[in-house]
């Protein structure tokens, strides 16, 4: 099996592997202590050019308070989280339903519209911004408002999450959706009572990622919205950059608030993700 588990490698190799992460992990994290460091500084030590020295006052309280008080950070936290959620519960409905049609239902051009699906997730998205747009403009009037977010990221995300979904309804056993239909039961239901209840590993995951893949876009945050009351915290802190030019300790908070939900939703579903993307991946 490749790669060989590191408690079959020899101990010279094994002390390797163990200070490579360990470099590896400090290096990965220095960004991050940095923008934490740079949230509690004082905006005298940033006069001073203290940048990388440990701040000389600690102003943790003072710079996450100014940054709810004097910007609108609660309401592009509140944007973010009604869009990402929104996004996530259409996205996972939409595929769940298109993936249990196309892995046990046989029709014209089932196989058509899944290579439809796949296709879709090869579409650079840059390439979409100008019809988005007019889309959002024109025929659906949801420009600069959080359902154009919200309705774009369910279209794009929805191929994927098929793809996803359809694949993990097809390694299911096809006995169960027989004996259900011996007994009776209408395809509604063998859906809700017998695929859902078998898929949520799976859903899990796609939840855990689609809220990150969401929470963090700032591309189609700049293209469809433009005022504060429908802009999401990632756009959000770029116009706060606008607002604040000198007060890097204030970006760093919002920076760091803005980063705290989607690192919390994944320790909180740690093991159904994982649960998720092993799902099928041994039988017996």
């Amino acid at each position: 099996m490749f790669p060989a588990p590191i408690e079959n490698a020899t101990p010279a190799r094994r002390r390797f592997y163990y200070a490579t992460v360990w470099v590896a992990m400090i290096v990965w994290l220095l960004p991050i202590i940095g923008i934490a460091v740079t949230s509690i500084r004082s905006v005298q030590d940033l006069n001073a050019g203290n940048y990388w020295g440990w701040p000389t006052e600690i102003s943790a309280v003072a710079n996450y308070t100014r940054v709810f008080t004097s910007s609108p950070m609660l309401r592009f936290l509140f944007n973010s989280t009604v869009i990402t959620l929104l996004a996530c519960v259409g996205s996972i409905a939409l595929s769940a339903m298109a993936g249990f049609a196309l892995s046990r239902y046989r029709f014209r051009g089932a196989t058509l519209l899944l290579a439809l699906f796949i296709a879709g997730n090869f579409v650079p998205f840059q390439m979409l911004m100008i019809p988005v747009r007019d889309i959002a403009l024109h025929v659906i009037p949801v420009y600069d408002t959080i359902w154009a977010l919200v309705i774009f990221h369910i279209a794009f995300q929805t191929g994927f999450c098929t793809l996803f979904m359809r694949n993990f309804i097809a390694e299911l056993p096809n006995e169960l959706i027989e004996a259900a239909r011996v007994e009776g039961v209408s395809e509604i239901k063998i859906f809700l009572h017998v695929i859902l209840p078998l898929v949520r590993p799976a859903m899990a995951a796609l939840f855990v990622l689609i809220f990150t893949f969401v929470w963090n876009d700032y591309f189609w945050s700049l293209v469809l919205v433009q005022s504060d009351s429908a802009r999401p915290v990632t756009a959000g802190i770029q116009a706060l950059k606008e607002t604040w030019t000198n007060t890097w300790h204030l970006i760093s908070a919002g920076s760091l608030l803005a980063a705290v939900p989607p690192v919390a939703v994944f320790f909180l579903m740690q093991r159904q993700f994982i649960a998720g993307l092993t799902f099928g991946a041994t039988k017996g």
